[in-house]
């Protein structure tokens, strides 16, 4: 009789440890945003570690996308930013750039106004929805390729709101590249239209920091078409003075790259709130 029992006994405690890997595991949202500025509503995803419903109120790590990609593309492809956001006790918000935006507001075409809407409308929703640390020492943004230039782009520009911010492979030079990634669709053509470039690409940025303001950690392969861009803008930061981390390694433009990064760069952000 024993032995006929054990089968079940043993599905219960299969059950009951299935049911609490559950009860321990980030919860991911998908939710909308309205954006004014494009009339239009814009999805992100939102992990939230397991402690959330502690009651506790949490640090937040804006992570962007790459060029051609979308809002669920990181953690689709990077699970294990679930467990980081568990183990690191963060909630981490994957915003959509509408896959070639550059995270900049055109100055050619209204609906592509990704800068203002991520600053001016998707931080303060997510303040308003979620149990945050509404402080920008509690707010940091990093992304990779296209959204690498994003997260450096929208931190110099909203040091109000951001006090740590990274790139994994970012695009931190668009002026070698003039004719790739749509980018001279939302800026119009580089030979027309130099000054514009240069205003908006991220070298040529550092001026803006403020001594102190922005914890930096900057990140690419040797193997990458972003090196050399990644490498001038590291030696212009240390021409202006500016900390910061700056990590090269052996890799490409590519995902098994940046799986490896993100562990870095949210232990780098971890003890920045921890520290702070």
């Amino acid at each position: 009789m024993i032995s006929g029992c054990r089968p079940k006994y043993f599905y219960a405690l299969f059950l009951m440890f299935m049911s609490s890997l559950q009860a321990l595991a980030a919860r991911v949202d998908t939710i909308s945003t309205f954006s004014q500025g494009m009339k239009k509503s814009i999805k992100s995803v939102v992990i939230l570690p397991d402690s959330y419903e502690k009651g506790k109120h949490l640090p937040v790590v804006y992570l962007l996308h790459g060029y051609s990609d979308r809002f669920s593309k990181w953690v689709n492809t990077v699970p294990a930013i679930k467990d980081h956001a568990d183990r690191l006790n963060l909630i981490i918000v994957c915003p959509d750039g509408n896959a070639e935006s550059w995270y900049f507001d055109s100055p050619l075409d209204p609906k592509w106004q990704y800068e203002s809407y991520i600053a001016k409308e998707l931080v303060p929703d997510i303040d308003r929805k979620y149990k945050t640390i509404k402080d920008r020492k509690s707010r940091a943004i990093t992304g990779l390729s296209m959204g690498g230039h994003g997260a450096l782009y929208l931190a110099i520009k909203h040091q109000d709101l951001f006090a740590a911010a990274g790139s994994m492979s970012g695009g931190v030079d668009i002026r070698p590249f003039p004719d790739s990634w749509a980018i001279k669709e939302r800026l119009g053509p580089y030979h027309q239209n130099p000054e514009r470039w240069t205003a908006n690409t991220i070298v040529e940025m550092t001026h803006l920091i403020k001594p102190g303001n922005l914890a930096l950690i900057i990140d690419c392969g040797t193997n990458d078409f972003f090196y050399q861009v990644n490498v001038a803008l590291h030696e212009k930061l240390l021409y202006n003075n500016v900390p910061h981390d700056f990590i090269i390694r052996p890799g490409e433009h590519n995902w098994t790259y940046w799986a490896n990064s993100i562990t870095f760069q949210l232990l780098y952000f971890n003890n920045f709130f921890n520290n702070i």
